[in-house]
C-alpha cells in the first residue's frame, strides 16, 4: 500500500474494481485476453499475434509517455475498434461469477467504510460486468452507483468518468462533495491514482484486495 493523500475533511471513496476489490490472476488475465481474442476473431489473426499487438502498442505508448500505462480501450481504440465495441465485447464476455466469490472480510470493511462515507465505484469495464463482479463478490449493496466504460464512453484515466462520479457524489449528498472530499482507490496509479490527485482527491494505491482490508486503519 502507498498512500498519497488522505483528504482532511474526506466524505466519500472512489473504488477502482477490478484487481483491487478482489485478487484473482486469472480473472484478471482472462478479462483482458478474452477481448484480444475477440479482436483476433474480428480481424482473422491468432491469438498470439493480437497479443503481440496489444503487448507492442503498450510497450510503444509507455515509452512515449514517461512509463505511463494505456488501458486495454484506449490500446482498442487505437487499433480502430470503438469504445462502443469494446463495451459490448465485455458485456458478453465476462463472467466474473466463474472466479469470483464471497469475501466475507472485504464485507466487513466497506460495512464499516459506509457508515461514515459514501462509496462510488469506477471502472473501465462497463457497468453490467462491474456490477456482477460486485454481485459475485457480496458487495454489491454498498455501491449504489458504478461509472462504467458505458457510462461516459471514456477509459481511465480520461477525468470524465472521475468528475461524473464527483457529481453523483455531490448530488447525492446534503452537505455536497468536492473533489477535495473524496479518496480514490485503486492498483494502478496511471489509471486509479495520478488523475485523483491532479484533481484535487486523495490517493491510495493498492497491490490488491488484501491491502484494502487495512484502509479502516486509517480513516476511522
Amino acid at each position: 500500500m502507498k498512500i498519497y493523500k488522505i483528504p482532511t475533511d474526506l466524505r466519500a471513496f472512489i473504488f477502482d474494481i477490478d484487481s483491487t476489490l478482489y485478487t484473482n490472476q486469472a480473472y484478471a488475465f482472462e478479462q483482458v485476453d478474452c477481448q484480444v481474442r475477440q479482436f483476433a476473431k474480428e480481424r482473422g489473426i491468432t491469438a498470439d499475434e493480437a497479443r503481440r499487438m496489444v503487448a507492442d502498442y503498450r510497450k510503444k505508448f509507455a515509452a512515449e509517455h514517461e512509463g505511463s500505462k494505456v488501458s486495454l480501450g484506449n490500446t482498442l481504440l487505437a487499433f480502430g475498434v470503438p469504445i462502443e465495441q469494446s463495451v459490448q465485447w465485455r458485456r458478453e464476455l465476462l463472467e466474473p461469477a466463474d472466479f469470483l466469490g464471497r469475501d466475507e472480510q472485504l464485507i466487513e470493511t466497506l460495512k464499516n467504510l459506509q457508515s461514515k462515507y459514501q462509496l462510488i465505484c469506477v471502472t473501465n469495464n462497463p457497468v453490467l460486468p462491474a456490477r456482477k463482479t460486485l454481485e459475485a463478490i457480496g458487495i454489491s449493496d454498498f455501491f449504489p452507483e458504478i461509472v462504467g466504460l458505458d457510462t461516459c464512453l471514456k477509459s481511465k484515466p480520461a477525468v470524465e468518468p472521475f468528475q461524473t462520479a464527483v457529481d453523483w457524489l455531490s448530488k447525492s449528498s446534503e452537505a455536497g462533495v468536492k473533489a477535495e472530499n473524496c479518496l480514490a482507490i485503486g492498483d494502478r496509479y496511471d489509471m486509479d491514482i495520478k488523475l485523483p490527485l491532479e484533481m484535487g482527491m486523495g490517493g491510495i494505491l493498492v497491490s490488491g484486495v488484501e491491502e484494502v482490508y487495512q484502509i479502516s486503519n486509517y480513516v476511522l
